[in-house]
Parts: structure tokens; C-alpha cells; sequence
């Protein structure tokens, strides 16, 4: 099949209407109209196979995740996702995956009203890279430099369970409730309905991609700032309660990864005002620790003393 028939069949399975695109799949470049008064936030996530998803993934749930990953970071930003261009490079011409990515991608950009805009198709081992674009009022996007000591911090969802459903696919681990743990691996759900209702209130956020410390760091180091987490804080589902042992599930829920929830921090006199703007949005939420003075993330015990991590969380090329 030809490249442009594979184009074909991505283009009918993510047809998107939105008025504000002016040309869309088709030309040299897409056209687009940012509405006045917006900044626009713009991120790229790559996914390679046996890297980001495991090999054996069926086609729906990479082109899901493919696009999840970049919502969650609009999530972090609090910007409302827009426009998506797609690079898809395939090792041979096939149709069933090709379709049953272009539906896995489709079903969450309609959820987001997300419209696939254009990208390229190419011939190599399997690689998807997609950029989205979103739209934020002018000086209000959350960014990473914004927490100051006194304030909170926060996680929304649980933690650990996409690191538990990678074991169990690496058959490193056995139970009952496997699946909902996979579902959490190959399915996340990127929180920008959170993210929307934390603008104007959190000082700083992230989406935890990497792992909670990893990430977390990003922030204590842009903002200047050391970040004291509380271990028996950490949310935690009854699934990954149930599949593992204690210092196994910590080391995933701080080191794991591929959470794809948002970190973030809250000044003390915002808290009442972030509870009502969360009260009506589908994402709770867990108080996890404290902004102080210094510098790095540690992770304390109920006793205040501070526990040895054993990574702090991906990072190609280590």
C-alpha cells in the first residue's frame, strides 16, 4: 500500500471539526488560528517500541498512549489541548495497524477535542513522535519555577500502578488484578480537566512521566527550592496494594514512572480555593509533602528521617 493510502486511512479515522483550523491534512503545512489574548503551548513526546511501550502492545493502545503522553503535559500547563501533527514511522505497510492505531488516537483526541492536523509517514522501525498544541490565557500557564517554601505538595490519581503493569507484561509479577494495572500502563489518562482547574492556584507543576523524585526535581531545581516527600502519604490503589510487597511498591511509586498524573505545589492560603475549583472535576487529589529551604527532593519516614531511594527515575542515555 502506498504512503499516501496510509494517510488515507489516518486521515477518515481522526477527521476532528474545529473552526478555528483553517487547512488542515493535505498541504505543506497546516494553518491554524491562535484566538487573541492566548499564548500557545506547544511540547513533543517520542514513543519507541521495547522503550516506551512494550513490544506486543496492540496498535489502539500505542496510538492512545501516543497522544496521552503530550495531553498530559498541556495537562501540566494547565492549557486546553488544540491541534496535534503526527509522525508515524512503520517497519511495513500495515493496514490492521495503522487503523487500529489511527482509532486508539482518535478515541482520546474526540475526548480532548483534539484535531490531528498533519505530520509524515515514513518507512523504519516503529516510532511515533507527535507535537500538540495548546492554547493557555496569556501569563497564566503553570510552569516548574513557581514553588516557594510553605507551600504544599500534591499529587492527583494514584502512583505505581503503570510501573506494576509493565512488571507484570515483563513477567516479573503475578496476581488478580493485573489488568487494571496494564490498563494503567497502556491507557493513561492525561489530567486536563485538573490541570484547567489548577491555573491561578498551584505554583508550579509537572506531570510525573519519569518517576515522582525524578520529576519533582525538575521542580525543586527550577524553583530553587528542596521538596520534602512523605512516604505513607503516597496514594496508592488497591490493585498495587494488593501485588507487591512494601518496598517494592515505594520504589514504584517513586522511582516507576509512566504515572502521567500531575505534581504540583500550592501556596498555603490557596489550598480552600484549589479544593472548591477540584470539587467538580473527576481528579482527586493527596497532599504528599512540603516546599522547604535547600536544594533536591528527600523522601521522608513517618519519623522525619530520610529514606535512601534506589533511582531516581528514567533518563535515556544512563
Amino acid at each position: 500500500m502506498s504512503e499516501f493510502s496510509l494517510i488515507d486511512i489516518i486521515r477518515r479515522r481522526c477527521t476532528s471539526s474545529r473552526s478555528d483550523v483553517v487547512l488542515g491534512i493535505g498541504d505543506d503545512a497546516a494553518l491554524v488560528e491562535v484566538p487573541p489574548g492566548c499564548e500557545l503551548a506547544v511540547c513533543t513526546d517520542t514513543l519507541v517500541a521495547g522503550i516506551h511501550f512494550p513490544l506486543g502492545t496492540t496498535a489502539f493502545d500505542i496510538g492512545w498512549k501516543s497522544l496521552a503522553v503530550n495531553l498530559s503535559d498541556l495537562a501540566a500547563m494547565g492549557a486546553t489541548p488544540a491541534w496535534a501533527v503526527l509522525a508515524l514511522t512503520l517497519p511495513t505497510d500495515d493496514v490492521q495497524f495503522v487503523a487500529g492505531f489511527a482509532d486508539g488516537f482518535a478515541a482520546l483526541a474526540r475526548m480532548h477535542k483534539v484535531a490531528l492536523i498533519g505530520g509524515d509517514t515514513t518507512q523504519g522501525p516503529l516510532c511515533i513522535s507527535v507535537t500538540v498544541h495548546g492554547l493557555v490565557p496569556r501569563g497564566q500557564a503553570m510552569r516548574r519555577d513557581g514553588a516557594r517554601p510553605g507551600d504544599l505538595v500534591f499529587v492527583s490519581g494514584t502512583l505505581g500502578d503503570a510501573a506494576a503493569g509493565l512488571q507484570y507484561v515483563s513477567g516479573h509479577l503475578r496476581g488478580q488484578d493485573s489488568d487494571l494495572l496494564k490498563q494503567r500502563l497502556n491507557r493513561p489518562e492525561p489530567r486536563v480537566a485538573g490541570g484547567l482547574a489548577l491555573r491561578g492556584l498551584a505554583s508550579a507543576c509537572i506531570d510525573i512521566s519519569d518517576g515522582l523524585v525524578a520529576d519533582l526535581g525538575h521542580v525543586a531545581k527550577a524553583s530553587g527550592v528542596a521538596i520534602e516527600i512523605d512516604r505513607w502519604k503516597l496514594p496508592t490503589s488497591f490493585a498495587l496494594q494488593s501485588c507487591c510487597t512494601s518496598a517494592l511498591r515505594t520504589q514504584l511509586q517513586l522511582s516507576g514512572g509512566d504515572d502521567y498524573e500531575l505534581a504540583f505545589t500550592v501556596p498555603a492560603e490557596k489550598i480552600d480555593a484549589m479544593n472548591d475549583a477540584l470539587a467538580g472535576v473527576d481528579c482527586a487529589i493527596t497532599c504528599i509533602g512540603r516546599v522547604v529551604e535547600g536544594e533536591g527532593v528527600r523522601v521522608v519516614d513517618s519519623d522525619g528521617n530520610e529514606i535512601s531511594t534506589l533511582h531516581g527515575g528514567w533518563e535515556h542515555f544512563s
